[in-house]
C-alpha cells in the first residue's frame, strides 16, 4: 500500500474549555512521516476516551498546541520509517517487545506510546512510573485523525481475522485500564467487587472480573448504565452514593468524583482495596480514619500501564466472549461524540469510525 494523500483530515483542540466552547476543531495537515523505528498507520477506527474529553477542557492540559487526541486507535500499517540506530534500550527486558508488525497488518495503538527504556522503572518492569513516559494524543498526536505514526515497540497486534475494528479499539485504553486496575484493587478469588461509576472501562472490567469468578455490584448515576450492568451479569447495580448490598472486598472508582473516594471506603470489608483508575479526579473530601481506612482498608492510584498490562489483558480476554457495547460516530462527529461524553449521553464505549 502506498500513502499518496499529501494532506490529511484530523482534529485537533485549539483552545481547551468547555465543549460548549467547540475547543476540538477539525483541520487540514500533512501526512505525517514515520520516524526510526515508526509506522505509519491508517486509522480505521478510534475509541472516545473520557482522557479525551479531559483533555479538550483542559483538566489536562495539551502538552503541545493543536494537539490532536485519540489513543484507542485501530488500523492497518502502511509504511514504515528508518530503522532505529543505537539502543533501543531495556524497558520491560523480561518481556521483549514482539516482532515489528509488517506493512497491511492490523495494529492497536493505546495510550502509552514511550518510555526512556533505562531509568530504575523501566527496568524493573514498571515502565508506566517512567518520568520520560510519552502517551498518545497528549505528548504526540492520537488517532483523531485519518493517519498517525507510532513507535513500532508501542503497538499492539490484533487478531488478523474478521473481527470488527470498533470491538477492538476499546480494548487498547478501556480494557487495559480496567485490567490494571482490576489487578492494583487486589480482588481475592470469588471476591466482591464494586465498580463504581460504569462507563467505556468499567463496562468491560465487570465482564472480566465475572469471567474469574467474583460477584459485582455496580453503582453509578445513570439508569441505562445500570440496566447494562445487570445484563452483563452484575449482582446489584445502585446509585453511585447506595451503600451496596454487602461489604466489599474490593472496589474501583471510574468515575472521576473524588466525593466518591469516601463512599467506596466505608463499602469496603476489612483489609478490603479501592483503586482509583482515572488520570483525573476532583479534589477528595476529609477522611475519617476509622470509617474510613482503619481495618487495613488500603487507597490505592493507578497510573497508565505497561505495554505487559496490555498483551497480558488481551491475550486474557481473546477466549472470553466479551460483549463490547459501543455507540458508533462518524469521523466528522468526533466534536459531538466528546459532548455526548462531557454529558453522560454515551452508554458503552463511543467509537469514530474512519472507515466511511
Amino acid at each position: 500500500m502506498v500513502v499518496t494523500e499529501q494532506e490529511t483530515d484530523a482534529w485537533a483542540v485549539e483552545r481547551p474549555g468547555p465543549m460548549a466552547t467547540r475547543p476540538l476543531r477539525p483541520v487540514r495537515r500533512a501526512v505525517p512521516e514515520p520516524g526510526p523505528g515508526e509506522l505509519l498507520i491508517e486509522v480505521e477506527v478510534c475509541g472516545v476516551c473520557r482522557t479525551d474529553l479531559h483533555l479538550a477542557e483542559g483538566d489536562l492540559a495539551p502538552r503541545a498546541p493543536g494537539r490532536t487526541p485519540g489513543h484507542e486507535a485501530v488500523g492497518r500499517v502502511v509504511a514504515g520509517g528508518p530503522e532505529r540506530s543505537g539502543p533501543a534500550g531495556p524497558s520491560g527486558q523480561s518481556h521483549p517487545s514482539p516482532a515489528v508488525p509488517g506493512i497491511g497488518d492490523r495494529v492497536g495503538v493505546a495510550w502509552l506510546a514511550g518510555t526512556c527504556g533505562v531509568c530504575r522503572y523501566c527496568r524493573a518492569g514498571c515502565e508506566n512510573l517512567c518520568p520520560e513516559s510519552r502517551y498518545t494524543g497528549w505528548d504526540r498526536d492520537g488517532g483523531f485523525a485519518r493517519y498517525l505514526t507510532a513507535d513500532a515497540r508501542y503497538v499492539y497486534e490484533l487478531p488478523q481475522d474478521g473481527r470488527d475494528a470498533s470491538e477492538l479499539a476499546p480494548l487498547l485504553c478501556a480494557g487495559i485500564i480496567g485490567y490494571r486496575a482490576l489487578e492494583r484493587a487486589e480482588l481475592p478469588p470469588g471476591g466482591r467487587l464494586g465498580l463504581y461509576g460504569f462507563g467505556a472501562s468499567a463496562h468491560l472490567t465487570a465482564q472480566l472480573a465475572l469471567a474469574r469468578g467474583a460477584t459485582v455490584h455496580v453503582l453509578t448515576r445513570a439508569g441505562e448504565a445500570r440496566r447494562l450492568a445487570l445484563e452483563l451479569g452484575a449482582a446489584s447495580a445502585g446509585d453511585a452514593y447506595d451503600a451496596p448490598p454487602e461489604p466489599l472486598d474490593a472496589a474501583i472508582l471510574f468515575a472521576p468524583v473524588g466525593d466518591l473516594v469516601p463512599v467506596a471506603l466505608a463499602a469496603l470489608d476489612r483489609g478490603g482495596t479501592l483503586a482509583v483508575a482515572g488520570i483525573h479526579l476532583s479534589d477528595i473530601p476529609v477522611l475519617n480514619y476509622a470509617d474510613h481506612l482503619f481495618q487495613e482498608r488500603t487507597l490505592r492510584s493507578v497510573t497508565a500501564n505497561t505495554r505487559e498490562d496490555g498483551r497480558s489483558y488481551l491475550a486474557e480476554v481473546a477466549g472470553l466472549p466479551l460483549r463490547v457495547h459501543t455507540v458508533r460516530y462518524a469521523f466528522t462527529d468526533a466534536d459531538r461524540a466528546l459532548a455526548d461524553l462531557a454529558a453522560d449521553r454515551v452508554t458503552g464505549v463511543a467509537v469514530l469510525d474512519l472507515r466511511a
